[in-house]
C-alpha cells in the first residue's frame, strides 16, 4: 500500500471495494430520501415517533439529498462525508433520545457513516495520505 501512496494510484481491488462501499450508502440514502419525498405513511409514522412533526420533512429531505449530491461528486466528496456524518449524527441523537434498540436503529447511522467513510479511503489516495495507516512495530 505504501507503495501506491507514493505513485498517487489505488489498486483496482481498493477501487472497486470503495466503490461499492459508497454505493451502498447512496442508495440506502436515495431510498430514504425518495420515501420522504412521496411521504410514505411509514416515514410520517417513525418521524412523529421521533418527535418531528411532519412539516419538517422536507426540510430533511433536501439536507439529506444536498449531502449525497456533495458525496456523489469526487471532487466534493470527502465534504459529502463529513455532512453525511453530521446528518448521521442526528440520526443517532434522534434514536436515543426516545431509547430505541442499540443495534438495528441506534447504531445503523453509525454503519451507514463506516461505509461512507470506508468507500472514500478505500479509493480515494488523498484520503489515505492524510490519515495513514500504520503497522505496530513490535
Amino acid at each position: 500500500m505504501q507503495s501506491d501512496l507514493k505513485n498517487g494510484s489505488v489498486s483496482k481491488a481498493s477501487l472497486w471495494t470503495g466503490r461499492i462501499m459508497s454505493g451502498v450508502v447512496v442508495l440506502f440514502m436515495l431510498f430514504d430520501s425518495i420515501t420522504k419525498i412521496i411521504k410514505a405513511d411509514q416515514v410520517l409514522k417513525a418521524s412523529t415517533q421521533l418527535g418531528y412533526p411532519a412539516e419538517t420533512i422536507p426540510v430533511i429531505e433536501i439536507i439529506l439529498l444536498i449531502c449525497v449530491i456533495f458525496y456523489i461528486i469526487p471532487y466534493t466528496s470527502i465534504l459529502g462525508a463529513v455532512l453525511l456524518t453530521g446528518y448521521l449524527g442526528g440520526a443517532v441523537a434522534s434514536n436515543l433520545r426516545i431509547e430505541t434498540p442499540l443495534f438495528s436503529n441506534i447504531l445503523f447511522p453509525v454503519y451507514m457513516g463506516i461505509l461512507a467513510w470506508g468507500g472514500i479511503f478505500l479509493r480515494d489516495v488523498y484520503l489515505r495520505r492524510f490519515f495513514p495507516l500504520r503497522k505496530t512495530e513490535d
